[in-house]
Order: structure tokens, then sequence, then C-alpha cells
């Protein structure tokens, strides 16, 4: 088993009550838009080493819906005073430093990979953690637990009987409660369940 840090993101992003962007078009990873990075350092074994978060000012759809304020308890005034996505990425690689080779990222599901690969995409820029594999939380929560249907953060932390700790829906909030779960994951699948990375810059 690796015993290197892991890394935990979490994301949040633009996004709206009716799930249709003010262009008129469905709410997707290809027009929302990261607001901020959630970030934890952790061990296998669930201590937390250090966190942050990234916040990002939108740059397409500047002014964030009644509804992603409610639901991320991110303000208006936050994203206003926050950096560029470029800029923010800088930031968050200046903190994580010079990965070991057999660094790896972890998020709950595959919605945070995607949607910063399609952001990196659109844009040209992705957070260095880019560059190396990837395993889906949920995914191996579900294979050490058996739990099939109810595999949300929240249920799952509730099945260790762990109370959420923050704002859910707050990205470095969400990420520290993921690293609350790992001492719960048998680690021993992490080989067959890893993405391979998906950028190279």
């Amino acid at each position: 088993m690796n015993n290197g840090n892991l890394l935990i993101v979490d994301l949040e992003a633009t996004c709206w009550d009716s799930r249709i962007n003010p262009e008129g078009e469905p709410q997707s990873v290809h027009n929302m838009e990261i607001i901020e990075f959630g970030c934890a350092l952790a061990t296998r074994q669930g201590v937390l080493l250090d966190s942050r978060s990234f916040l990002v000012r939108p740059a397409e759809n500047p002014l964030l819906s009644d509804f992603c304020t409610e639901l991320t308890g991110i303000s208006q005034a936050m994203v206003d005073q926050a950096p560029a996505y470029s800029s923010a990425i800088q930031a968050l690689d200046e903190w994580l430093g010079a990965p070991s080779q057999d660094f790896i990222w972890c998020s709950w599901g595959n919605y945070d990979r995607l949607h910063i690969k399609a952001q990196g995409e659109r844009m040209g820029v992705a957070p260095i953690f880019m560059g190396f594999p990837h395993l889906n939380l949920k995914r191996i929560w579900r294979r050490t637990t058996g739990q099939k249907k109810e595999n949300g953060l929240v249920h799952a932390m509730a099945y260790h009987r762990l109370s959420f700790e923050g704002h859910h829906h707050r990205g470095v909030d969400d990420a520290r409660n993921m690293v609350r779960l790992l001492s719960h994951m048998d680690w021993r699948l992490e080989p067959e369940l890893l993405t391979p990375q998906e950028w190279t810059s």
C-alpha cells in the first residue's frame, strides 16, 4: 500500500436553481465555472495535515445566482475579491509544492475530475495535480462497505456515525469531512481503482 500523503479536492462552481445558465443552456462542466477549489492534505489513515480554500472569480458569469450562494455559502463579495482562474491555480500549485512520483489526488465521485479537465481545456491551464492519477473516493468507499444506493458524502458519514462538520457544499469543508472517512476505506483496492493522469502541460 502507498503510504504517501493524499490530496482531497472538492469543487464548487457557478450553478442555477433551474439548471439553466443565463445564456439558456443546460448547466454542465462545459459552461459552469469553478469558484472554489477546496483542498485537504491527509494520510490514508485519516490524519488531516493541512487544508485550504482557493476561491476563484468567475469570468463568464461573474454574478452568482442566489441559489449558488445559498448552496455553497460563498458570497458575491467573496468571489469579487478572489483572483482569476489562472492566478488561483498558481496559488494552489505553490501551496501544494512539488508532489512525489507516487502522489495521487482524490475526490468524491468523478465530477470534480471531469470539471477541472473541461475548464482546463477551455482555458489552457490546470492545477499541477491533474498530471497525477485520480482516485474516486465514492467508488472505493462503495467497494469497501458494499453500499450501492445511498452513497453521497453525508450518507457515507452517517453510515459511520459521523456528523458533518461545517457547511455542506462548501468545498474546503467537504474536503475536510472526506478526510474523516479515509480510515474506513480498504486501501488494498486502490491500485485497481486509480484513473491514470489525464493532463499534460
